[in-house]
């Protein structure tokens, strides 16, 4: 009899997408990915989501491309009530089993929390997000309290060797070409 042990909870959780709404009667659920390739959520193992502050695990038993969206069926969630109470739970990996990436590709959950620095020395701020627009991410930088030029956030545009001049993720500092009052 082997002994059946839960996975360790994460140390460093990386959100990797999100539980929609039921589909069908028999516990299947829609998913919405934000890896690069969408299936690839199903390559990052195991699955957490955080439910009144603990950690639970969820398994994968099967999924599939279903229309415009992917559907999962996970271990144990058998019937539609069971599936809707996971509804828009978000789906947790540990960052550890995130690939090394090579030259300028970074993670967005590397550059969140960077100083955001001009050339000419301006510090423009604080990463706390990123937004995805199609054509080019862009990074959204809460300024400091005393901004010179009155600003509360601005938008940068994570255009590499264009904007972006230099990311030292040791130092926690990007710096850009880019004029602080606008």
């Amino acid at each position: 009899m082997s002994k059946h042990t839960n996975p360790q909870a994460p140390s460093d959780p990386i959100v990797l997408g999100k539980l929609g709404s039921s589909y069908g009667i028999k516990g299947w659920l829609r998913v919405f990915s934000s890896t690069e390739n969408t299936e690839s959520i199903f390559d990052y193992q195991p699955w957490f989501i955080q439910r009144n502050g603990v950690w639970q695990h969820i398994e994968p038993e099967d999924w599939k491309s279903h229309n415009q969206d992917m559907i999962v069926k996970l271990k144990g969630v058998d019937d539609r009530d069971a599936a809707n109470v996971l509804t828009n739970a978000e789906i947790v990996v540990d960052s550890s089993q995130l690939p090394e990436l090579d030259g300028d590709d970074y993670y967005w959950k590397d550059l969140m929390g960077c100083r955001v620095v001009t050339t000419g020395g301006y510090d423009l701020g604080t990463v706390t997000d990123l937004m995805e627009t199609g054509s080019n991410d862009v990074l959204v930088i809460k300024a400091n309290l005393k901004d010179a030029f009155g600003m509360k956030e601005r938008l940068v545009p994570f255009l590499d060797g264009q904007v972006i001049r230099k990311v030292d993720l040791t130092e926690k500092l990007i710096e850009v070409e880019w004029d602080p009052g606008f």
